[in-house]
């Protein structure tokens, strides 16, 4: 008898994650489970973790944001995202201001540092044309 016919429907963590769109892929779902920015029931979680309904999950999100997640219902395999939504209700406060305001200088600040990419095969081309004249 397996785990998911003695206590309901249950589905492995990282599949659920990239079924309900919460990860773009499961890969990156593995990543954020590996890197612990994924709790469930307030305990660190492995992606081979069974989840069932009703559990909580805390999604460690970019600029140290928690998304807060309650799990509605279990999926195995990809569904729209309208219908993936409806498998998980986000319990997430809306950020305040200051924090839309800090989110919008870090872009900023990060936007400025970030060094420029070196120039691809075409840009180079343009680049020897410009300097020909030709």
């Amino acid at each position: 008898m397996s785990d998911a016919t003695k206590d309901g429907p249950a589905a492995r963590l990282d599949i659920w994650l990239d079924v309900t769109c919460l990860f773009k892929t499961r890969s990156d779902a593995q990543k954020a489970v590996k890197n612990s920015k994924v709790e469930v029931n307030g305990q660190t979680a492995k992606a081979h973790r069974m989840l069932r309904p009703g559990d909580t999950l805390v999604i460690g999100r970019p600029f140290a944001r928690k998304q807060t997640i309650i799990v509605k219902g279990i999926a195995e395999r990809h569904l729209s995202k309208a219908d993936a939504r409806l498998l998980y209700e986000d319990t997430t406060p809306p950020p305040t201001p200051e924090e839309i305001e800090m989110r919008k200088m870090d872009r900023i600040y990060r936007a400025a540092v970030t060094p420029p990419t070196t120039p691809d095969k075409r840009d180079r081309r343009a680049l020897r044309r410009m300097k020909e004249g030709g």
